[in-house]
């Protein structure tokens, strides 16, 4: 047998590169993102990129792990994809995108009896701010001209830092902030308004993206997408 004979054969039966597998990644962050006793991932977020990655039978796995791990992996490593992502200038050219699987306002978010007055960002940028590794507002305090910035390994330690009195503030999504438990914060002031998608690697296949963004515009366009909004009674785009 010829040795292009051969190859060809090959590649015939390895399948096109669309079947290769994708590697998600994400973090917990309620309401968006939750984990069940078994591991297994649940939420607004999984729910929508289920029904995208299944109808359009792409091959998968979901792990979960700090926010600035997961996006490094995406950015690095092969067939991995991160979520959900916030699609930011600085991130654009870096991943292939999937999106919108949300839009929503950023919120900077004090305790509800703490003194702090803030009616703009220069005011708040006097007080100590916290944020996750990795977090698009990481780099969006830094753009802002926040100095005071405590950076913690994912959203719960931000949190508790919070509650406990070590940051004054910190940045928190409005449908996440609309989730705590009522009077234990305030909103201050809006930070800013993002989109929201599955950032993949480079590496993965263009018709991959463009089908699974496919079934995702069917998704937005038939109302699935917000009836997934309206269950877990997320604030609308």
């Amino acid at each position: 047998m010829g040795l292009i004979r051969f190859c060809l054969i090959f590649l015939a039966l390895a399948g096109p590169a669309s079947a290769a597998k994708l590697f998600l990644t994400t973090e917990v962050y309620p309401p968006y993102n939750l984990q069940n006793d078994d591991g297994s991932v649940a939420g607004v977020y999984i729910d929508q990129l289920r029904i995208v990655l299944e109808d359009t039978g792409t091959d998968y796995e979901v792990a979960v792990m700090p926010w600035a791990r997961a996006i490094a992996l995406a950015t690095t490593k092969a067939m991995h994809c991160v979520f959900a992502t916030a699609r930011t200038s600085e991130r654009e050219k870096l991943f292939k995108w999937v999106s919108p699987i949300h839009s929503d306002r950023n919120i900077l978010v004090a305790r509800q009896n703490a003194d702090i007055n803030v009616s703009s960002l220069e005011d708040a940028r006097k007080y100590r701010v916290g944020t996750q590794r990795g977090d698009y507002t990481e780099v969006l305090l830094g753009n802002l001209g926040f100095e005071h910035v405590d950076v913690g390994a994912d959203f719960q330690i931000t949190l508790h830092k919070l509650n406990a009195g070590r940051i004054d503030l910190m940045p928190m999504s409005e449908s996440t902030f609309k989730s705590q438990s009522p009077g234990t914060f305030r909103e201050v002031i809006t930070l800013a308004r993002q989109q929201l998608g599955l950032a993949c690697n480079k590496s993965v296949p263009d018709e991959v993206i463009a089908k699974l963004q496919a079934r995702l515009d069917r998704l937005i366009a038939d109302g699935t997408q917000q009836s997934i909004f309206d269950r877990y009674k997320l604030v609308s785009p």
